[in-house]
């Protein structure tokens, strides 16, 4: 029997919500922890295939390209067949893949399991906030969706330790097991505690769209491998062609992948384009930061890493509390003064750490990483609260999309400019000076791009004041 939109509503509110947060946040959890723990397992891989980084470096790559590919389709098949239907495959999806991974008995295998495994961590990564939206009273959604955002720091952080431990205890099999085993219980506590979401009436009419979906695929690899450094040249200019052609299919498709009205909307588009503005300038950190404390700071490699741990550990203990204020305070309020924090900790990395060392450098990262959370909860927030209800999968979808085109942005531009600013020596035969001066300059072309992120949060908030009149 199907689940009419009225039955919906009144399940959810005879059910309490944290059972079901639960779940939601182990699934992202889950999607977090399939990039960073395969991260760490790279070495290994390269000695047991007898590969070469560039070759190893694709177990990492396939699951980041799967994910961001297909991260809109996943929201839009779960606005179609039902959420709830949608995450748990997705899950199986997940354990599956994992399963496949850890047997894989060439590095071949093993990327292609990768490519199928981020399929259901698109799923995972899409459907929690559309999911927390319909399962929680709306004065307590900044609340879920900062505990989204403390549940990926977490995944971040413990992937690299944790990967590393079962790795050199029982193997690089172990980690994908590990994957495999936690899929398979949020698959159980998902049935248990997540209510059903309803099916759209019209499904069995509504047609998939399979050109749109190949389209925004294609533009999509491009873009990446164009970020990668593949022949920027060529794949860029293509990347742009095919996203123009599929904003022409989308305008005439029965039912698009995409509803291109709802990019219209001033409140939507200025929020994923703040959200590709912030991710890009947020890599910076990741990208930039072990060269500094490397070859300008000259730590070791393991004081490098417990510096490096220091803003996922901050940023999982800052996101509920972001989500709280959001609450408190409404979305627009808390997603400015994100975007300030945010700019001020931009300016504090490219002085501080030139000044006191580690200290200022784990100072500005204390600034900076909270003012992500507070404008990770905020955006997440007021997205979803004017979503249409069959849209908000989507909508999700689109937050991931959005970031994902940040995070691959922010590693090949601020990249460059680091590179720029260094001058045309190698890394390694760089000064501290040299290498110092060329982290200040990144950092402050990182803040440079703050104001107009500022600019379209107050955009977005006259579209919000226009809408509530």
């Amino acid at each position: 029997m199907t689940m009419t939109a009225n039955d919906h509503s009144a399940d959810i509110k005879t059910r309490p919500a944290w059972p079901a947060l639960t779940a939601l946040a182990g699934a992202t959890l889950l999607a977090s922890l399939g990039i960073s723990i395969a991260s760490v397992a790279l070495p290994t891989l390269a000695a047991v295939f007898s590969a070469s980084i560039q070759d190893v470096q694709w177990v990492v790559l396939a699951y980041l390209i799967s994910v961001t590919v297909t991260i809109v389709t996943a929201g839009w098949l779960g606005d179609l067949y039902g959420h709830h239907r949608v995450l748990i495959a997705g899950l199986g999806v997940f354990a599956l893949s994992s399963v496949l991974c850890a047997a894989a008995p060439t590095l071949g295998t093993l990327i292609a399991g990768r490519a199928v495994q981020g399929i259901g961590g698109a799923i995972l990564m899409a459907l929690p906030l559309s999911i927390a939206r319909d399962t929680v009273a709306k004065d307590r959604l900044g609340t879920a969706m900062g505990l989204f955002g403390t549940m990926s720091a977490i995944g971040t952080a413990l992937g690299p330790s944790l990967g590393g431990l079962l790795i050199a205890v029982f193997g690089w099999r172990s980690a994908f097991i590990l994957l495999a085993g936690v899929a398979v219980l949020l698959i159980g506590v998902g049935l248990a505690t997540i209510p059903a979401s309803p099916t759209r009436a019209d499904r069995r009419k509504t047609r998939l769209d399979w050109p749109g979906a190949a389209l925004l695929g294609a533009a999509l690899v491009a873009y990446a491998a164009a970020m990668a450094g593949w022949n920027a040249g060529l794949l860029l200019p293509l990347a742009i062609f095919a996203f123009a052609v599929f904003f022409l299919v989308e305008r005439r498709a029965e039912t698009p992948l995409v509803p291109l009205e709802t990019l219209h909307d001033r409140g939507t588009w200025t929020a994923l384009a703040m959200n590709v503005i912030v991710a890009t300038v947020m890599m910076s950190t990741l990208v930039v930061g072990p060269f500094f404390l490397s070859f300008a700071l000259r730590l070791d490699v393991a004081l490098v890493g417990i510096v490096m741990a220091v803003g996922p550990v901050i940023a999982a203990l800052s996101g509920v509390p972001a989500g709280r204020a959001t609450d408190r305070f409404g979305a627009q309020r808390v997603l400015v003064a994100g975007l300030f924090t945010i700019l001020v900790g931009l300016i504090g990395l490219a002085v501080l750490p030139r000044l006191f060392g580690i200290a200022g450098y784990v100072t500005a990262l204390a600034l900076l990483t909270p003012g992500f959370q507070l404008f990770l909860a905020a955006n997440n927030t007021a997205v979803m609260m004017t979503s249409p209800e069959n849209r908000r999968g989507t909508m999700s979808a689109l937050l991931g999309l959005s970031r994902n085109l940040g995070f691959m942005t922010g590693a090949s531009a601020m990249a460059a400019v680091f590179a720029a600013a260094a001058g045309s020596g190698e890394v390694g035969d760089l000064s501290a000076a040299a290498t110092g001066d060329a982290f200040t300059t990144t950092f402050l072309v990182a803040a440079g791009l703050m104001p107009a992120a500022l600019v379209l949060a107050f955009l977005g908030r006259s579209a919000s004041k226009t809408r509530t009149h």
